[in-house]
């Protein structure tokens, strides 16, 4: 009997892979990569067309021998890491080490993690696609190339220690000019005049909004008053009223970018913890009665399509749960010119027939809430449109106009399971004075009563600050980066405090500005969002085999080698500055600074070197402490970095706990 062994990424894969196949099948992980460009230098011999110096990943020593031994009694080895670039080159680089000869191993690949899929894929084995590899080798020699020619410019020219990416120093710059258009915005004063109408009856209330009269706006005092003093003792009267409806289209279903902002809108996750619980759920969870059970798709994907299997039994459940009048009409999905992630289906739940409600007991919270988002998303997305019926008021007072308007949840669709606060929903609460529940009493004729005026003056507002996911929406809008390097983008450029997080905004740091202020002076074509995107889709045609990899790096070089040396020759030091706080070194009575290590923020002694005292950084939460009432609750961190929460009244007060304090909802 032959016997054949499958290499996956990770354990948990394997555990959940193992139970679809037979005895004749060893299932063995191995842990993501096995070789990697060495970290003490480049790994890029330029000298000799720019051949990567590949090496076995330091600790990995016992589990090669282990899948050596595994290849050994194996008559078949299949290859079965993830279905995507950075996959494909795993199991290269896998074929290389253990030295898999032709004829004995086979590449497969898989979208879910299913009896099928799994069966489906092994029938479909094929030979390693080395245009995939050669993208995925393009891709890892720029960024080295980038990273480590730069890198010591900054070394030289800020402070040790830092580092330049190819998508993180664009991402960086993309924040800068956001930051940049805030500072520079100066706001418009601007007016609304709401006039609070009635009918005969109590209940018949609503708000009408002046709409002009086609020759100004209201953009100051003098402005309403000119209004005002017309229309406080005129009569309304109504001049139009218009009966129609309003369709919300069903939303597609998830791709890695939208999966990450709506899972940062609605559960207030990181790109980078969206993916890690998004990869447990993929990889499989134990589940009562069922085992280890893979429960959604392949998760970073650019593209909404759904398999004809997954289509009939989503269209299925929802024709048996809530009706065949609930079941929507094919939605076109999103087109995507990226070969490999388009080869993908969307984000889904792998068996729609697993109601969230029934994992209550399987799942962890940050599990159950995020399979929830997903299997709600994939649900409406084959739902019906919801329809609202609305109603649009046009009145006239003193030659004025002012509108109104309502709607009303005729038909529920796809709100039914999925609802969200996105920009779809912008249009059902315009503004306040279209915010009517019902004014279906209203006809032509019906008189109106004017109880009151009201002039509101506004100031237009700048840009919002970038969070999480509105970084990740205009990353992927600007075709930068990838399914898989948005969340890893953001957390360097966080975890480098180029970038602050507060209040889930993203702003920068001094630091952040000084790196950004040499990218853009030194290096603007490494920042130039355009030479980015156009350098992605040269990544793409190496894929698709348009391109050789190596001619992408050779034309790329020269112009990099020239920047590097230009700015170690003429750019200027710059001195960060540290911010300093009110809290006195009780050692020396000099004012302490903020300083950023391994762990976080600090306090440290600007006297350094003569002094050297250092101490935690301890930051107000806002809340009041739930046991003492007086203490504030402060962020602590543990020797490890763990981060805890005690009460700024110890040792008299000993509250200390792991979760966050929020206020008791009333």
């Amino acid at each position: 009997m032959k016997h054949s062994l499958l290499i996956v990424e990770s354990p948990a894969k394997a555990k959940t892979i193992k139970k679809f196949l037979g005895s004749g099948y060893d299932v063995i992980a191995s842990n993501g990569h096995v070789r990697d460009l060495p970290k003490s230098t480049m790994g890029i011999d330029v000298e000799h067309d720019f051949e990567p110096k590949y090496i076995t990943i330091r600790g990995k020593g016992d589990l090669i021998a282990d899948l050596k031994k595994a290849v050994k009694k194996a008559d078949m080895v299949y290859l079965a890491t993830d279905p995507d670039r950075e996959g494909e080159a795993i199991s290269w680089h896998l074929a290389q080490l253990l030295k898999l000869e032709d004829g004995k191993f086979r590449r497969v690949t898989f979208n879910e993690i299913t009896k099928n899929a799994i069966k489906n894929a092994m029938k479909q084995a094929r030979d390693i696609d080395m245009e995939l590899v050669d993208a995925q080798q393009a891709r890892r020699v720029l960024d080295r190339l980038v990273g480590y020619q730069i890198s010591p410019v900054l070394w030289a020219k800020v402070k040790s220690g830092l580092s330049a990416g190819r998508v993180q120093s664009v991402a960086l710059k993309i924040i800068a000019d956001r930051e940049n258009e805030i500072n520079s915005f100066v706001e418009e004063e601007y007016w609304n005049i709401d006039a609070e109408l009635s009918g005969k009856k109590s209940s018949e209330k609503f708000i009408a909004r002046f709409a002009g009269d086609g020759k100004f706006a209201l953009r100051s005092r003098e402005d309403v008053d000119k209004v005002y003093d017309a229309v406080k003792d005129a009569a309304f009267s109504i001049t139009e009223i218009k009966h129609g409806e309003r369709r919300r289209k069903a939303p597609l279903p998830f791709t890695t970018s939208t999966l990450q902002q709506e899972a940062a809108k609605q559960l207030g996750f990181s790109p980078s913890k969206t993916m890690q619980v998004a990869q447990q759920l993929y990889e499989g969870v134990d589940v009562a009665e069922h085992g280890t059970v893979g429960l959604i798709t392949y998760l970073r994907t650019d593209s909404t399509r759904i398999s004809q299997e997954a289509d009939e039994a989503v269209r299925r459940y929802i024709a048996d749960k809530y009706g065949k009048n609930y079941e929507g009409a094919p939605t076109a999905a999103k087109s995507s010119s990226k070969k490999i992630q388009d080869a993908h289906e969307a984000i889904r739940p792998s068996y729609v027939e697993m109601d969230p409600s029934g994992l209550k007991d399987s799942l962890s919270r940050d599990q159950l809430r995020l399979y929830r988002l997903i299997w709600q998303r994939f649900v409406a997305s084959r739902m019906e449109q919801a329809v609202y019926e609305t109603i649009s008021v046009k009145l006239d007072a003193a030659g004025y106009t002012f509108t109104s308007g309502s709607s009303r949840l005729k038909f529920d669709g796809f709100m039914s399971v999925y609802k969200s606060d996105d920009s779809q929903n912008e249009n059902e609460n315009r503004n306040d004075a279209e915010n009517n529940k019902d004014l279906s009493w209203i006809n032509e004729k019906t008189v109106l009563k004017c109880e009151d005026i009201r002039p509101e003056q506004h100031f237009t507002q700048p840009p919002a600050h970038f969070n999480e996911g509105s970084l990740v929406k205009a990353l992927e809008e600007l075709g930068i980066g990838r399914p898989s390097t948005y969340a890893p983008t953001i957390s360097t450029i966080v975890s480098r405090h180029y970038v602050a997080k507060e209040n889930r905004n993203l702003y920068m740091t001094d630091l952040g500005e000084a790196v950004n202020g040499i990218m853009c002076d030194a290096f603007p074509e490494i920042v130039d969002v355009n030479f980015t995107a156009t350098m992605e889709n040269l990544l793409d045609g190496i894929e698709e085999g348009e391109i050789q990899w190596k001619n992408v790096i050779r034309n790329f070089y020269p112009d990099l080698e020239k920047a590097v040396e230009a700015a170690n020759k003429d750019l200027e030091k710059v001195k960060i500055r540290d911010e300093v706080t009110d809290i006195i070194c009780e050692n020396c009575g000099r004012n302490m600074v903020i300083k950023y290590g391994p762990h976080g923020k600090f306090l440290a002694c600007p006297g350094f070197p003569d002094c050297r005292n250092t101490k935690p950084l301890l930051e107000k939460t806002g809340q009041k402490c739930p046991k003492c009432g007086t203490g504030d609750v402060l962020i602590m961190k543990t020797k490890k970095g763990r981060r805890f929460y005690g009460c700024s009244n110890h040792p008299d007060c000993d509250f200390v706990s792991w979760q966050k304090p929020v206020e008791e909802k009333k």
